[in-house]
């Protein structure tokens, strides 16, 4: 089996659009398509909102939305690739934000004394990691579809977070926690503020500056951060890794991948971890900045990262997807979301006619790509 596994030809990324000319190749990359819409975008919303959307606050909030969507769309999209779904990942950033609030605000369970962000966040991942691991298990063994199993999750998750929240606090809000970041060094890696470097250099350039001649904006949200360091992973993982090689092989067929000694089920149910993971640093990154907790939180977060991940590239049936087009998708999502602020004659409701027509394009566009990269099957 190891001999088997180790001679197992790596279809990567490459490997797969290789074929053709150069033109020909470049028509089937995944995130071609979203790049193209994203640059449309950038341009238009450059121009209506006369520039204010990319001035240093403007920039400052579309990287932030931007950032959001990225994380969770980045494990919707491996978990898509390996031809699995999670619909629980909105429910479980509710879950994973109102575990952090209680433990900061009323201490650990059983009694073990109060909490610091280093301990409520490691309890609450150890939670949402089981839960994870609890629905690709479900998956796996019942062989039951995991849009089905997930969405049981969506709602068991969803009432969970909100019975607690009532019967421990008695209101499904919890506001006014003390500001971690300023004392914790932990929280300040969710909650603080990084590349505070662009920005003064951007002062000293003659920008960044308020109408007082002082800087205006100190840095960008550290959700910037660890969205580029998800999407990295996550880009290394599929195109440099053996890892990455059976997330594509469980997709393309799961019984060719068992045939050539690729681990399907630990693969599957990893991933599903990996979206637990991303839901719950999305949820550390609210908690901390914030310093509240609301069960409404990350309400429907699966679908914008299932329809973030569709656009940019990623074929619903599994085994073709690519972190660059992600990355496009949730800058396009994230400019349209936040383009409400910097330009007031649009209705904050466009946004989801703009998701829903754009979503319906790209699924046409990647059944046609499917096609052409399998030879019509």
């Amino acid at each position: 089996m190891t001999q088997v596994m180790t001679n197992m030809p790596k279809r990567t990324e490459a490997d797969r659009l290789d074929r053709g000319g150069r033109l020909d190749r470049l028509k089937r990359r995944p995130e071609i398509g979203v790049f193209l819409v994203m640059a449309i975008v950038i341009a238009a919303i450059a121009v209506a909102s006369e520039g204010n959307a990319f001035n240093a606050l403007g920039l400052k909030n579309n990287l932030s939305i931007i950032s959001q969507f990225g994380i969770i769309a980045v494990g919707a999209c491996l978990l898509m690739i390996a031809g699995e779904f999670d619909l629980s990942i909105g429910s479980m950033i509710g879950f994973a934000g109102m575990s952090m609030a209680m433990m900061l605000k009323w201490g650990l369970p059983f009694g073990l004394g109060p909490a610091t962000p280093f301990t409520a966040f490691a309890l609450t991942l150890c939670m949402t990691l089981f839960l994870g691991w609890l629905i690709g298990t479900i998956v796996v063994r019942s062989k039951l579809s995991s849009f089905i199993v997930s969405l049981a999750f969506l709602f068991f998750l969803r009432g969970l977070t909100e019975v607690s929240f009532r019967v421990i606090n008695k209101s499904t809000q919890i506001s006014g926690l003390p500001d971690y970041k300023e004392t914790s060094w932990f929280a300040d890696l969710f909650g603080g503020q990084a590349f505070g470097w662009v920005y003064d250099i951007w002062f000293r350039l003659g920008g960044n500056a308020n109408r007082a001649g002082e800087q205006w904006v100190a840095g960008f949200d550290m959700r910037v951060v660890w969205f580029i360091l998800v999407a990295g992973a996550a880009y290394v993982v599929l195109s440099r890794t053996q890892a990455g090689n059976w997330i594509y092989a469980t997709g393309d067929s799961q019984a060719s991948a068992r045939a050539n000694g690729v681990p399907v089920d630990k693969v599957r149910i990893s991933l599903f971890m990996l979206t637990a993971f991303c839901a719950t640093l999305f949820a550390a990154c609210q908690v901390f900045e914030t310093n509240t907790a609301d069960a409404a939180k990350g309400n429907l977060k699966e679908l914008e990262a299932i329809a973030i991940a569709v656009v940019g590239g990623t074929l619903m049936t599994g085994g073709f997807g690519s972190v660059i087009g992600v990355v496009f998708g949730a800058v396009t999502f994230g400019l349209v979301a936040n383009a409400v602020f910097f330009i007031p004659a649009i209705d904050g409701s466009f946004y989801r006619v703009f998701v829903g027509a754009v979503l319906l394009i790209a699924v046409f566009l990647n059944e046609s790509m499917r096609k052409r990269i399998t030879g019509g099957l």
